[in-house]
Formats: structure tokens, C-alpha cells, sequence
């Protein structure tokens, strides 16, 4: 990945990621497609010309100079491993590989990515931490499940596993705007009497939610400490920036076609 090879304006992870693991997330610009999808749009679901879809992943993919493996996601919690035949569409919620060339790929348009490698660089992986796959069930979610693959796969020691992981954060929608109802803070709460601090109500039965205080919470848990992106300020906001960043919650409908009209990014990660 060479630094003129993709547009100033995706964001690349200021982290200390091991030698040789690489990782970007991109925003609205740099593709081909038009209104309501400008430009950089990677859903091949929302309603856009397939033919400018393909042209923007193709885009992708040379930048990056690896092979970006887009999931069939569904707010859930399962993990995918790849290799270098995963096809595209395969259903689940993260995805973690060992192989080289091959990057796990997470879309989003207000559900926060979240990347994450081990300090020896052998083993990567994305997750898709909307607020159902992060909750999840019985205190599982989309992140303890990526851990527990981490673990598996890089044949760590768990009991030291946590100290060896470090994760990258990207944009979501933020706190100041992601309203949810009781039973969302109830779903986290129940789990982790800490998860209180991350809603402030915000009239009768809603709250405010810090979706990604809530991930460093789950995060932290697993004992997971080396944490980096998103700290839920304003800049990372995905309603707030609409020059920059796609945002179901502020644009969906608003063409009335019956798509979700808005278009989707990808957060990435890989091995060289």
C-alpha cells in the first residue's frame, strides 16, 4: 500500500500495528458512483448501479494491493475465516484470516468497524459491532467471538492472549445523535453494570448511546487494553459529517425509492 495510492481523505489507522499488517477505512470519496450513492460507494445492496459498485471495490482492491472479501452481514456475531477462495457474499459479521493478500472487510454507514491484529502480525481481523452484533446474547457478542477466534487461530495461551491484541476503532454513528430505546441500554446494562454510563436519556424511554464506549467496555472486559480510533468525538461522527462519511440513519429514504439510499464503506485489514 503505497501512500499515493488511495485518496488523502480515507482514513488510515494511527496505530502500532505489527510490521507487515495494513489497514484502512474509506469514506464517501475517491469512486465513481453519482447522488445519492457519491462516490466511494462498496454496497452492492442499496440500490446503485452494479456496474459502479464493482468499479469502486475494483478501485479498492488496487489500492490496497490485497483482496478485499465483502460479507453478507446481519447484525449477528459470526466470524468468517478466509483464505485466498472466500467469495464474496458469504454471510456473517467479522472476519479473521491468517493468509496473506487477503483482507477481512467490514461495511458500514453508521455501525462501527472495529480491526484488530495481534502483535506478532501473524492473524487479523474485522468486526461489525452495530449495537446488536455487540450485545449479542448472554453477554456474547460479535467482539468476544472475534476474540476467542484470535485466540484459536493464532494458537495463543488465553490467559495472555489479551495483552498480545491490539484494536482500531472507526467511525459510527456518535454519541450526541444515536438515540435507542430502553431496551438497547437494558441489553448492556444487564451484562455489565458499567454499560450505564454509556446512555443519557434523552426523553421518555430513550437514551443517547455511545456505541463506541460501549466497544471499549466489551473490549476492556476481555482485557483487551490496547484500544485506538474512534473516542467518540465529533470528528468520527458519521450524521455529522456528511461531506465525508455515509450515514444510513441521516440519509435512508430520502429519494423514497424504497433502497436504503445511502452508500456504504469499508473498513479494512490485511496482511502483506
Amino acid at each position: 500500500m503505497r501512500p499515493d495510492a488511495f485518496p488523502p481523505d480515507w482514513l488510515i489507522p494511527d496505530w502500532p500495528a505489527p510490521p507487515g499488517v495494513r489497514a484502512l477505512c474509506t469514506t464517501r470519496h475517491g469512486g465513481f458512483s453519482v447522488a445519492p450513492y457519491d462516490r466511494m460507494n462498496l454496497g452492492d445492496h442499496v440500490g446503485d448501479v452494479p456496474a459502479r459498485v464493482a468499479a469502486n471495490r475494483a478501485l479498492l482492491s488496487q489500492s490496497a494491493g490485497a483482496a478485499p472479501v465483502f460479507l453478507r452481514q446481519v447484525h449477528g456475531t459470526s466470524v468468517l475465516t478466509l483464505d485466498g477462495s472466500t467469495a464474496d457474499g458469504r454471510q456473517a459479521d467479522a472476519a479473521i484470516t491468517t493468509q496473506r493478500g487477503v483482507a477481512c472487510t467490514i461495511m458500514v454507514a453508521d455501525c462501527l468497524p472495529v480491526l484488530l491484529t495481534n502483535v506478532d502480525g501473524t492473524a487479523v481481523a474485522a468486526a461489525h459491532a452495530g449495537w446488536r452484533g455487540l450485545a449479542g446474547r448472554q453477554g456474547t457478542g460479535v467482539l468476544e467471538e472475534v476474540y476467542n477466534s484470535l485466540c484459536a487461530l493464532s494458537v495463543m495461551d488465553k490467559s495472555q492472549a489479551a495483552i498480545q491484541i491490539i484494536a482500531w476503532l472507526g467511525p459510527c454513528i456518535g454519541p450526541d445523535v444515536f438515540e435507542v430505546g430502553s431496551e438497547v441500554r437494558a441489553a448492556f446494562v444487564a451484562g455489565d453494570a458499567q454499560a450505564a454510563r454509556c446512555f443519557r436519556p434523552h426523553g421518555p424511554g430513550k437514551y443517547l448511546a455511545d456505541l463506541p464506549g460501549l466497544a471499549r467496555l466489551r473490549l476492556q472486559a476481555m482485557g483487551i487494553t490496547r484500544i485506538h480510533g474512534n473516542d467518540g468525538s465529533a470528528p468520527w461522527c458519521t450524521v455529522g459529517n456528511s461531506s465525508r462519511f455515509f450515514s444510513h440513519r441521516r440519509d435512508a429514504g430520502v429519494q423514497g425509492n424504497g433502497f436504503n439510499t445511502t452508500g456504504r464503506m469499508a473498513a479494512c485489514i490485511w496482511r502483506e
